[in-house]
Order: C-alpha cells, then structure tokens, then sequence
C-alpha cells in the first residue's frame, strides 16, 4: 500500500475534471487491499446473525463458520421464535408492503400499535416510526431547527445526527466528548448568538461504547434555555433496567426532550423512531421530510419489533446473558493489558492508533475464524483508529474464549500486548 492512500479520506476529492477520476482511484485501493486480504468490508453472511455465521470467504470463495463478533444484535432478537412469528403473521395480514406514505394512504393500525409500543417503552406522550434510523435522526433535526437556531452535538455523536443538523441549516457547534465543562462553555456563548438550541448526545456512542453523562446534560440544558435530544441506538435493550435505555439507566424517565434510535440494533429489526411529546412529534410528521416522502415501514418489520418490545419486557434474562458476557469481555481483555478506552457496554474498541497494524491484525483475525471490525480515519481520529468487538447474548462461553485466545496470539505477534 502507499502510504499517502491509507485511508478512506485520501478520495474524497481529485483534482481532475472527470467527475469519476476517484472512482478509477479508489478502485485501484481496493484491489490492493483485496490482494492483500485487508479488504474486510461487505463480507457476505449466509446465516442469521447470531453468534457464529455461515459466511462466503472473499478470498477462498469457499464458505466457512465464523464467531461473529460484529453485529449489533445484542439480544439476539432477529431469530427469536416470538419475534419470527409475530413478523410471518403480520405478512398474512397485511401483505408485503404500507403501500403509500405515512400522511397519505401508508399508515396502517399496526404503526399506530407499534408508535404507542415505542412511546410507552421510552416513556414519552407519542412516537413517530421511521423507515431507518438515518432517517429519523436527519428528518427530526431538520425538522425542528432552522438557520437562526444552533445544534450542540458532541464530539462523537453518529454521522446521521451531524448530517440532519448540517440539512436544517442551523448553526452546527461541538463539545468535547462527554465533557460538561466544554458543554456550556458552548452553551454560554450561544446564548448570544443564537435563537433556539438544541444539544444532541449519544446514549451510548458507537465507535467507544461509553455512555454519556445524562442528568447533567439535561440540567445544563435546562439552565440555558435548550432541548436536549439522546440517540438511543445502542442503548435500547441494553442498558437500564428494563432495557428501556439511557434515561432508565439514570433513573431520569420522561425528562429528555427528544428520544430517538434507532430500531435495528437491541430490538433486532429495521426503521428509526423519535419519541417525544403528543404535539412535537405531530410536527416532526409533517415537516420531517424522510418521513413525510419515504413510504411506511413493512407490516412484517412493525409485527417483528412490537414481539421484540414484549421480549424485552419479558425476558429479562436475554440481557442478563448479554450482561454477563460484556463483563467477562472486559475483564479478561483487560488483564490481556488491551487498551479498551473507556468502553462500558456492548461495544467494545481495541484502540491501537497504527493503520499497518491493524490491517495486518484483521487479517490474520479473520484468518483464523472471528468475524469483527476494524474501524480507521475518518471514523475515528488516526491516533485512535481501532479494531471494534460487539457483544451478543448468543454468544457462548466457548465462543468468548476462542476469541480471546485468537486477540492474545494476534496481539502479542504485533506487540499490541
């Protein structure tokens, strides 16, 4: 590899007139990394996503079993034989498809029992479903901030909150991550400049698996006149109690102003929500444009994820197990003496900060038959570029130790440990 095309941000941009000229660029750096085996990306899974897979292997063609350790189906909720069934009956009764948008002629009874599901699981007035978790990050925000306005995200908060603040128009600011002295030295400032403000944090942030420090975003907020807004993507099902999330985990309920997520993750489905008021989320429904323009959610989808909803009220020994196998993990690789930053959940970064390193790890990782990501700038700085666990409640103890012995073999050939 060249050193000058490491990363995914050396083709973001050519100097050529040929809008294409870093198509032809990029393409080259693949086929290197194919030649390689460094090419780890759209790996093709022949199974359900559960703790070992069925998977084509891009460089024998031939398919093998995997410990998969890079989804985010944390409960295992995507086989669950409640949730399968309630999907199946859905399509029986309701076909294959909404058949329109939401506001048209696409909302159907099972939206609104999914949308009071959601509401009463976050502890909110109402809900609004949409088709993905992008899209209800993006139609949200630019729903509700205009150009007067500003948005205080943190530092690491998910690219679909930056993107739906940088579509609003509003003024777009960053925080250091979690911390409150950053937070409203910002706040103070804003309130100079700006009309309406809006702070917008993670649960739990993707890339480090850490929780934000909630109670004080929220009294931070309220002493400055601003909304606050948590993306519960990976903290639905997880965290808190019930599994109801962030807020539950902080015994807050009901005080966070915009609540949304994600629905593909804990709850083993597809779509995005924001729950909220009765009034703020009628608005979010006719001036969210991903949700106003992009047709409703599959029936079977809304069947699946209100089965989930009553698996996770339900059982709570699924997130005992999963419980159990994050503590193992992050205790056992820690006395391996991996740096883990400040992981406190299902997501857990192996922080190394060398490109070459990591390729090298990954490969050999996949090589001998555990499934997980790496992760290099410009999703991370490149001092903390990383390899990423995620954890599942389908995974055994046997599936645990075998990827522990791979880490150790893989970490100390390449001085990481």
């Amino acid at each position: 590899m060249q050193e000058e095309l490491n990363t995914l941000a050396d083709f973001m941009d050519a100097d050529n007139e040929d809008l294409f000229e870093k198509t032809r660029l990029f393409r080259g750096f693949m086929d290197r990394l194919r030649k390689d085996e460094y090419h780890h990306w759209r790996r093709t899974i022949c199974s359900p996503s559960e703790g070992r897979v069925e998977m084509i292997d891009p460089f024998t063609g031939q398919k093998r079993n995997m410990i998969m350790m890079a989804s985010n189906n944390y409960l295992g909720l995507t086989t669950h034989p409640k949730v399968v069934q309630a999907g199946l009956d859905a399509v029986k009764e309701y076909g294959a498809g909404a058949g329109s948008v939401p506001l048209l002629g696409g909302t159907l009874e099972i939206h609104r029992q999914l949308e009071r599901r959601l509401a009463k699981f976050k502890s909110c007035e109402d809900a609004v479903v949409f088709t993905s978790g992008y899209g209800s990050n993006v139609g949200c925000i630019s729903a509700l901030l205009r150009p007067k306005d500003v948005a205080i995200n943190d530092r690491l908060n998910h690219a679909s909150l930056l993107d739906g603040c940088r579509l609003s128009g509003s003024k777009l600011v960053a925080f250091k991550h979690n911390d409150m002295e950053s937070l409203e030295h910002i706040l103070q400032r804003c309130a100079r400049y700006y009309r309406g403000k809006l702070v917008i944090v993670d649960g739990v942030f993707s890339m480090d698996g850490d929780i934000a420090p909630l109670p004080e975003i929220i009294r931070l907020a309220r002493q400055y006149g601003a909304r606050v807004m948590i993306d519960e993507a990976h903290a639905s099902g997880v965290i808190g109690a019930n599994g109801r999330g962030t807020p539950e985990h902080y015994g807050i309920e009901g005080q966070v102003d915009l609540v949304a997520g994600t629905l593909s993750k804990g709850l083993g489905g597809v779509g995005g929500f924001v729950a909220t008021s009765a009034e703020v989320a009628e608005y979010i429904r006719f001036y969210g444009r991903s949700y106003m323009f992009s047709t409703a959610m599959a029936p079977q989808v809304c069947g699946s994820l209100i089965a989930a909803i009553d698996v996770i009220e339900n059982e709570p020994e699924l997130r005992e197990k999963l419980w159990r196998n994050i503590r193992y993990m992050h205790e056992q690789m820690k006395k391996l003496g991996f740096d883990l930053g400040n992981a406190q959940t299902a997501i857990v970064p192996i922080i190394i900060g060398d490109n070459e390193k990591i390729f090298n790890m990954a490969r050999d990782i996949h090589r001998a038959g555990i499934f997980l990501n790496s992760v290099f700038y410009p999703a991370v700085p490149k001092r903390l570029s990383r390899l990423r666990l995620s954890l599942m409640a389908s995974h055994t103890q046997e599936d645990l130790d075998e990827t522990l012995n791979v880490l150790a073999d893989v970490g100390k050939k390449y001085g990481i440990i």
